[in-house]
């Protein structure tokens, strides 16, 4: 696979069992909906492997002392849950990273049959209802697809400002090379989290091989 920057895969064996699960068209709304949950589990633990963690010592029942570790960004997340896809993965994700403050982007690119030769997409956002973000603040936007990135950037356009937060991130289930080269591009320090980087986008703009159409498979 080509390497692009700041490009976490999630890759371990059950993510990947997962994923093919989720790819599978035969898999029904219940399944599909708990593996796409499963897989934000397992992407938050892939994201905590990455956080600040400090160093301390506590005391057993048995009175006796043992060092251990306190991760400090733990408490300092906010999550996005980008309508409608996302909500089984976002499920996941605060399992793993239960303090996250929760914030919501109702977003939809506006199609019009095959797309444009550049696939840069309108995108309306007709709600947005997100957390005050602050400097300690790591901001986790949750889209189970990453595919021309014109949804991430109107998502990031929105709530970056300046030098807030410390760290942000996108998670995805699959992500498209476009999608990442664009991200890359305006905003250089998001990290994306992906458990792959499929082939590239079709004449509609959807990831292939992808997962279909992840809003449908997950509300019916």
């Amino acid at each position: 696979m080509k390497e692009y920057l700041n490009v976490h895969l999630v890759d371990n064996p059950l993510a990947q069992a997962t994923l093919t699960t989720l790819r599978d068209k035969n898999t029904d709304r219940e399944n599909f909906r708990g593996s796409l949950s499963l897989l934000g589990k397992l992407t938050g633990i892939e994201i905590t492997r990455t956080m600040d963690y400090t160093e301390l010592e506590v005391e057993t029942p048995t009175g006796a002392r043992s060092k251990g570790v306190s991760l400090t960004d733990a408490h300092s997340i906010v999550v996005i849950n980008v309508l409608r896809a996302a909500m089984p993965f976002v499920e996941g994700l605060i399992e793993i990273l239960p303090y996250a403050r929760l914030g919501v982007v109702s977003a939809k690119r506006v199609e019009e049959g095959v797309a444009s030769p550049n696939y840069r997409f309108k995108i309306e956002m007709p709600y947005i209802r997100v957390p005050e973000l602050h400097r300690q603040d790591t901001l986790i936007i949750a889209d189970p697809m990453l595919a021309s990135g014109s949804t991430l950037l109107a998502v990031l356009d929105k709530l970056i400002r300046g030098d807030l937060p410390k760290r942000v991130i996108s998670t995805s289930v699959v992500s498209a090379p476009l999608g990442i080269e664009r991200i890359n591009a305006r905003y250089p320090s998001v990290e994306i989290f992906t458990a792959a980087v499929d082939v590239g986008l079709n004449e509609h703009g959807y990831i292939v091989p992808g997962l279909g159409d992840a809003g449908d498979r997950v509300c019916g």
